[in-house]
């Protein structure tokens, strides 16, 4: 089967990708072809982000895990796009080059694509240019003070390091 992908890179300018890619492939596979098709080289590190209807970020899989046990992620080589994109709609984040925060919202948008006379991966729309920065993105955190914490939560805090101290 081919899957036709949407891919938005979120920035304030409009900048589209669709490409076709078979069902099959990997997340790597498919991490190859939106460097490809934005431009970018492709050698820093990424990650997919499994997320839902509302864009609500999930499990990760990296381009490379460094974990090791119980802390190991499974890696975007080990997956195959029709175990996390099912049917049209199904989406996930885009995450490349973290010093830097390139995000994309990526959407399967056709699962029965017809790709007749096509070479698979294929860029089929190109809308928009990459700026030359990534945006800025704004991380907003809640107040964790001592203040808003109960006497109980309060016990064996240690301000120092901001984590509860082992005694």
């Amino acid at each position: 089967m081919v899957y036709k992908i949407r891919v938005i890179l979120n920035t304030e300018e409009d900048a589209i990708r669709d490409i076709a890619i078979d069902s099959g492939s990997s997340l790597e596979d498919l991490h190859n072809s939106i460097t490809n098709s934005f431009g970018f080289t492709g050698d820093q590190m990424a990650s997919f982000y499994r997320s839902d209807e509302t864009w609500i970020q999930g499990e990760e899989h990296p381009l490379f895990d460094m974990g090791e046990g119980a802390e190991r992620k499974i890696q975007m080589s080990e997956i195959k796009l029709e175990e996390v994109l099912r049917e049209a709609n199904d989406k996930m984040i885009y995450v490349y080059d973290f010093f830097n925060m390139w995000s994309f919202y990526v959407e399967l948008i056709e699962t029965e694509f017809d790709h007749s006379n096509m070479e698979l991966p294929a860029l089929l729309f190109s809308l928009g240019v990459v700026p030359s920065n990534a945006p800025e993105i704004q991380f907003e955190s809640e107040d964790l003070s001592l203040d808003d914490l109960s006497g109980e939560e309060q016990e064996g805090f240690d301000e120092d390091y901001g984590d509860f101290s082992y005694n």
